[in-house]
């Protein structure tokens, strides 16, 4: 496996999931059960992209208060920002898939 898949698949959770909307009842039931199976690890990737937001903050707290540039200390803000809504849906597909009943 490439280093860029392994990147992709430790920072986003899409490939542990099925598809519910494909085969037949008892194909999407299967789905279904398999997907809130999956969804103990989604925990896991909030706090990856809670430690790489941490991790970058950090880094541009340091640029804008040790280089004084707060112009580049944006391309440390920006990712740490952007953190910050894909742990809301993060946290949403997991209470969703939790909190859901069964089909």
């Amino acid at each position: 496996m490439s280093f860029g898949t392994l990147l992709y698949r430790y920072f986003f959770f899409g490939w542990l999931f099925k598809d519910v909307n494909a085969g037949n009842l008892l194909e999407r039931a299967a789905a279904w059960r398999h997907n809130r199976d999956q969804a103990r690890w989604l925990p896991t990737y909030m706090r990856r992209w809670l430690w790489c937001a941490g991790f970058f903050y950090a880094l541009g707290l340091a640029v804008e208060s040790l280089l004084h540039a707060p112009g580049l200390s944006v391309f440390f803000y920006v990712p740490c920002a952007l953190a910050v809504p894909v742990n809301a849906v993060i946290g949403a597909a997991w209470v969703g898939l939790r909190v859901a009943p069964l089909h």
